[in-house]
């Protein structure tokens, strides 16, 4: 199934995809629900985050290459940060460059979204806490990650995490390539099997420092190839299995 959140109407919804239609989905696509007739045309609404995660994790350095990219060592255990929920937009909507930051990057990423609640998830059994795959986007303020040593501010900026455009609940993720294009031009080319710390692997460390919730989503790492971004730049990554996301790129213009 393709999870999506979608707009029409004035009004969000759940739905589901089956083709280049979307029918609505009554309950808690993360416990019970029921997937209405899909009718809609894909093209009548306006697709938002699949999801609201109480909270984004993210990890760091979770591709060879792109360590060496940077000058750094991979690290021994996972390394992780989190994004702020408010970071969040779906496909299309604009990333928003601040005024703080000269140095703006894409960093195309599987990401994963949990559908369980749980704490302490060993390896074989992390599969069952995975409600499903979408495409995220690490948006860092490069300059300001390397400035402040800590990647708060770099990573947290509204608008900084672009997800979509739906969840494929049904994906081997073993091999898929990760693509990034900005304007057309191929920036990053990886695949998951480059990964060096496992989705199972993450979500067992994960999960012994923090209990993960339904909706979740862990961003798994970039591959090598990140690049900086300007306005009116198009960013799009596609994911085998997945889709694409694209998401312009605008500047903030006026400081509260």
């Amino acid at each position: 199934m393709r999870l999506v959140r979608y707009l029409h109407e004035g009004e969000i919804h759940y739905g589901w995809v089956y083709g280049d239609f979307v029918g609505p989905i009554e309950g808690d696509p993360f416990s019970e629900y029921r997937r209405l007739e899909a009718r809609l045309p894909i093209t009548a609404v306006k697709l938002l985050a699949p999801v609201q995660p109480s909270k984004i994790i993210c990890v760091g350095r979770n591709y060879v290459e792109h360590a060496h990219e940077h000058g750094v060592e991979v690290p021994e255990v996972p390394l992780l940060f989190l994004k702020p929920p408010s970071s969040v937009i779906g496909p299309g909507d604009y990333i928003v460059l601040p005024p703080q930051s000269q140095q703006v990057e894409h960093e195309a990423e599987l990401a994963v979204v949990i559908g369980r609640r749980g704490r302490w998830i060993g390896t074989d059994e992390a599969d069952k806490y995975v409600f499903g795959y979408t495409i995220g986007n690490d948006v860092t303020a490069r300059d300001l990650q390397r400035r402040d040593g800590q990647w708060t501010r770099a990573k947290g900026f509204d608008t900084f995490c672009p997800l979509g455009p739906w969840v494929e609940t049904n994906l081997d993720i073993r091999d898929l390539p990760i693509i990034c294009r900005v304007n057309g031009e191929v920036r990053q080319f990886g695949s998951t099997r480059d990964m060096v710390f496992s989705v199972a692997q993450l979500i067992a460390f994960i999960s012994s420092i923090m209990t993960l919730e339904p909706g979740d989503v862990i961003l798994t790492g970039t591959p090598a190839g990140v690049s900086p971004i300007y306005p009116n730049d198009l960013v799009s990554i596609t994911i085998e299995g997945i889709g694409e996301l694209s998401n312009p790129v605008s500047v903030e213009t006026t400081v509260q």
